[in-house]
């Protein structure tokens, strides 16, 4: 008899949160889980694989208030069928689904999570959380300034709240004719130092003006920033390059599902967010043996060891950003040494593996604590 794991969460496109599920799709083991995933939206590559790796994804929906009947009369008939012993939420709506809807069908276990840096949430945002934990067995912090405020903001007693670490599948590696197509595709030259960023193009949250303004800072024509992301702010981004006369020195790809390419063309990852919950693109570059200039924030302050793996920064300021990125232009040596002592951190701490072992490991204890499940392999690892 398997695990019945119920997962609850708003959009699956390309973002963080739906990557971690893919994460764990792949490598909790299928002899000892099944998965169903509800959600207010899936499309795109991510939806197309988890649907690959036998996850049925169940879309109820756009959910504007934690309280949408509607939406949560479709959970519970999920819930009717499909008899979870665990249901696990994560984001606004995903809590939402997962406490309400949990506890009036009486799921075993409810576990929470947070998935971002909430600095500037309300005080109702944090009051609402802390009443969908009363009902709840666990949340999952994903770093440390996560718990933190969990503990003093949302004021959740540490008995509750359990630390997982995000983790990505370890790349494989792009063959040199492969890297060099694409850099002549791209006209990025052999002996141009290639700067990248990967992700959604939301600028209040991602930065990405604040990078392009330290390029134009750097002022250097042997640099190129390749911006590897779609989202809203894409023309505000273009704006901002023609104002810095950077046209020959940004590349925009927009959106790609294979990453991997991309980090291979890239000297330098950086990371220059407003906040970060995590920072999976930042250990998505150390898994390329790339340094990591990333903000002072949230998780990245966790991931990146200062003057080890990369530098750290404070936010919102680009003079600062050039001078780190500077640095790293005119030393080879120094990215090489950077990348692979990040390559090394990430092997040990970020791996998918690793972050399913240690989800399969709370949902087992939970269980245990529980007396909620119990059959012949009970007492067998999940490994």
């Amino acid at each position: 008899m398997k695990i019945r794991i119920l997962q609850c969460i708003e959009t699956i496109s390309s973002g963080g949160v739906e990557q971690t599920r893919l994460t764990l799709a792949k490598y909790l083991p299928k002899n000892r889980f099944e998965i169903k995933i509800i959600c207010t939206y899936a499309g795109g590559p991510v939806a197309e694989s988890l649907r690959n790796e036998g996850v049925e994804l169940i879309v109820v929906g756009s959910m504007k208030h934690p309280f949408n009947w509607r939406i949560h009369k479709h959970v519970q008939a999920v819930i009717s069928t499909f008899k979870p012993h665990i249901i696990h939420g994560a984001i606004f709506e995903g809590n939402s689904m997962a406490a309400i809807s949990g506890f009036i069908t009486r799921v075993p276990c409810i576990i929470l999570e947070e998935t971002s840096d909430p600095q500037n949430r309300s005080s109702k945002a944090n009051w609402l959380l802390r009443q969908l934990m009363r009902v709840a067995d666990a949340i999952i912090a994903i770093s440390p300034d996560v718990k933190q405020y969990l503990i003093a903001k949302a004021k959740i007693p540490s008995s509750k709240i359990s630390m997982v670490f995000n983790g990505v599948t370890v790349p494989y590696r792009i063959p040199s004719l492969v890297i060099a197509s694409k850099k002549e595709e791209l006209g990025i030259k052999d002996d141009e130092i290639v700067i990248g960023f990967v992700g959604r193009l939301y600028n209040d949250h991602k930065r990405v003006t604040d990078l392009i303004e330290a390029i134009a800072i750097i002022n250097d024509k042997k640099v190129k920033l390749l911006i590897v992301g779609d989202g809203n702010d894409k023309f505000l981004i273009i704006d901002q390059i023609k104002k810095f006369n950077l046209d020959n020195q940004v590349v925009v790809t927009g959106f790609q599902e294979n990453t991997s390419l991309f980090y291979s063309l890239m000297d330098i990852l950086c990371v220059p967010s407003s906040r970060e919950g995590f920072g999976l693109v930042a250990v998505e570059g150390m898994l390329h043996q790339k340094p990591v200039v990333a903000s002072k924030v949230g998780g990245l302050q966790n991931i990146i060891s200062e003057s080890e793996n990369g530098f750290l920064v404070p936010p919102l300021h680009p003079e600062i950003l050039a001078g780190k990125l500077k640095i790293l232009i005119d030393s080879k040596s120094l990215r090489v040494t950077m990348g692979q002592r990040g390559y090394q951190l990430a092997m040990q701490n970020y791996t998918g593996e690793k972050y399913a072992e240690k989800i399969g490991e709370l949902y087992l204890s939970i269980l245990k604590s529980k007396k909620a499940f119990s059959d012949e392999n009970k007492s067998k690892s999940i490994a």
